[in-house]
């Protein structure tokens, strides 16, 4: 289960789920599920067009699947919940959670984060300056379920973030190559993030 705000959706992220899938022979596909409309997080533009953008590429892909079971919540869900509800769907699979390691860092302040680490793996993208094994090692409830906690062998190395896209996009600047053609073309079409 890959989450976020995919706001908008990035290269990097269609290229981390196909990193995993790469790294575990195992993994059926990687689901993303995208934030609903209640997440608090600024410049976030409606689901509708996040989930849109998602879709047009991962249809061109029978690994990916993108999910819209936050969608018409009431609030935003907790990634305990949500795992929970992918788990309801894929009873007989093991489901995993994929994350960067500055998530990792902060787990333990999620909502439920000790349930969601005890009972699920998370797969984790080394970022920038945090070191996973650093992390493990600082932090008692991580040492605990250190099992738990699979080092995604080869991290994308991207310094384009989905903020970086949206402020040259405001500018008036190409981001074409940051992102799938479709999710370009989708931006242009919609005339997203310009304001």
């Amino acid at each position: 289960m890959y989450g976020g705000s995919f706001n908008p959706p990035l290269n990097s992220h269609f290229s981390i789920a196909e990193q995993v899938l790469n790294q575990f022979e195992e993994a059926i596909k990687v689901i993303f599920i995208p934030v609903n409309n209640n997440y608090e997080k600024s410049g976030l533009i409606d689901y509708e067009h996040r989930f849109n953008m998602i879709k047009l590429v991962v249809d061109k892909n029978d690994k990916f699947e993108v999910s819209n079971m936050d969608m018409s919540e009431k609030r935003s869900l907790y990634t305990i919940e949500t795992l929970e509800k992918v788990q309801e769907k894929y009873p007989n699979d093991e489901i995993c959670f994929l994350c960067g390691s500055d998530n990792l860092k902060n787990i333990r302040t999620w909502q439920l984060g000790e349930k969601l680490i005890s009972k699920y793996k998370i797969i984790v993208m080394e970022r920038d300056t945090y070191i996973i094994e650093d992390i493990i090692k600082n932090d008692d409830l991580l040492r605990c379920y250190k099992d738990n906690i699979i080092k995604l062998k080869e991290s994308i190395k991207c310094n384009f973030s989905s903020t970086y896209v949206r402020d040259q996009l405001k500018k008036g600047k190409s981001v074409r190559y940051l992102l799938p053609d479709e999710v370009f073309y989708y931006i242009e079409k919609n005339r997203l993030y310009i304001n």
